[in-house]
């Protein structure tokens, strides 16, 4: 696709997708709108039997396999970031108002840390809304995701919510997409040693890190952009997801014509016949990991790489380095071999035209890991099939330990003894 061919995509300015919006004042009152609204009314009724369950972990059959994650210390070398995540952390609880640390702050435990979500709209208010905030209170948030995310992870976070802000100025709804439109929270007190962590969410950015010690657990994890670029402006040049997509590919280049044949589950993303009605969702494409899928059964597909050559799998180690980038040297590292140690057990699936230039939706999955990526219909783009500036990626550890929870209960049961 042409640099630009979102543009084509664009609404007119007096469209009814976007007048009445323009006449909503803020997130909060938007908030309330998308209750009532026929398409968003919709998907939050379908979401909200998901709030807030007890929380179990995504698994392949509905059965948790057991002794997946282990805490304790790390290799040498590999250890988070955690004592910088503390000092960054305190500072900013520091700078805040009583009112503020009070809205900030969480348990550990707490249900909250289940409460993000992707769309535009928010469904949960949890911690402080960062555009409402001043720019100290924004820059201490910003300061501890720098703390705890690789320089690359960081700015391609900041490119992201950048996206937003340009689209929501493309647009003229800049009340309701802007480059701070985004909820944090903190849960458990910064410890170099007890389990804490936070959480940044909003339109296509979310981040979920939790630290217990030396180890690092950073998912859920769902990052997107609509469009993908920032073509004018004093940050044009911004370009989001093209290697990352050129990666998908390259794996199903490594693959057998027969292979191909068994990982390939439907040729067309939204109209093949073979595809149940229900597998495309309104809201969510085709990714099955996304807000309140924390407990979601999904059936392994595709093929398994343990039938693949090493050629392949060295492809999908590729693709899989990219996706984790944002994570820091050393705990990405101890992902990277957590994934690569399940190879024989990790399924390889692809929905989509696999010449280069045509929109996919791909799938690695195996006991720890759900990792999507997912070209999409426009929602602030007027696209009706899903387009190549449009891309929704998750990443999710299966089996209990999204949210760090198998490794926050284990220090809790050591607790105890």
């Amino acid at each position: 696709m042409a640099e630009s061919e979102y543009r084509k995509y664009l609404y007119p300015t007096d469209d009814p997708r976007l007048t009445g919006i323009r006449g909503i004042k803020d997130a909060y009152e938007y908030r309330e709108a998308a209750k009532v609204d026929a398409f968003t009314g919709q998907l939050i009724k379908g979401w909200e039997p998901l709030y807030f369950n007890d929380f179990k972990g995504v698994t392949s059959d509905g059965n948790i396999i057991p002794d997946l994650y282990h805490l304790g210390a790390v290799p040498a070398g590999d250890d988070a970031p955690t004592a910088a995540m503390v000092d960054a952390t305190n500072a900013f609880l520091a700078s805040l108002t009583p009112q503020q640390r009070d809205k900030v702050q969480y348990e550990v435990t707490a249900k909250e840390w289940q409460g993000w979500a992707n769309p535009e709209f928010m469904q949960h208010d949890i911690g402080l809304r960062l555009e409402f905030e001043p720019d100290s209170t924004k820059e201490g948030a910003l300061s501890i995701m720098k703390a705890s995310l690789s320089p690359e992870g960081y700015t391609f976070a900041r490119n992201l919510m950048k996206i937003n802000g340009f689209l929501g100025g493309l647009n003229g709804i800049p009340q309701i997409m802007n480059e701070f439109s985004y909820n944090f929270a903190i849960y458990g007190e910064p410890s170099l040693s007890a389990p804490w962590g936070w959480h940044f969410y909003g339109h296509h950015v979310v981040i979920n890190c939790l630290v217990v010690g030396t180890q690092m657990v950073m998912t859920p994890v769902f990052l997107a952009a609509e469009p993908d670029l920032i073509d004018e402006g004093p940050d044009k040049g911004v370009v989001v997801f093209a290697g990352r997509i050129e990666l998908g590919h390259r794996i199903m280049d490594a693959l057998t014509p027969a292979q191909r044949a068994t990982a390939v589950i439907y040729d067309d993303m939204m109209n093949d016949p073979r595809m149940p009605k229900d597998r495309y969702h309104p809201g969510d494409g085709l990714h099955l990991g996304g807000a309140f899928q924390d407990n979601r059964v999904i059936p392994y597909e595709g093929i398994c790489l343990a039938e693949c050559s090493d050629e392949a799998k060295q492809a999908v180690s590729a693709f899989v380095a990219d996706f984790i980038a944002y994570m820091p040297e050393g705990p990405r590292r101890v992902r990277q071999r957590e994934i690569e140690d399940h190879y024989n057990e990790t399924y390889f699936s692809w929905i989509g035209g696999a010449e280069r230039g045509d929109v996919y939706y791909l799938r690695l999955q195996s006991p720890v890991l759900l990792m999507e990526i997912d070209h999409h219909c426009g929602v602030f783009l007027s696209n009706d099939h899903p387009g190549r500036f449009h891309m929704h990626t998750d990443l999710r550890t299966p089996n209990g330990n999204d949210y760090g929870k198998a490794l926050i209960a284990q220090y809790f049961a050591a607790q105890e003894k």
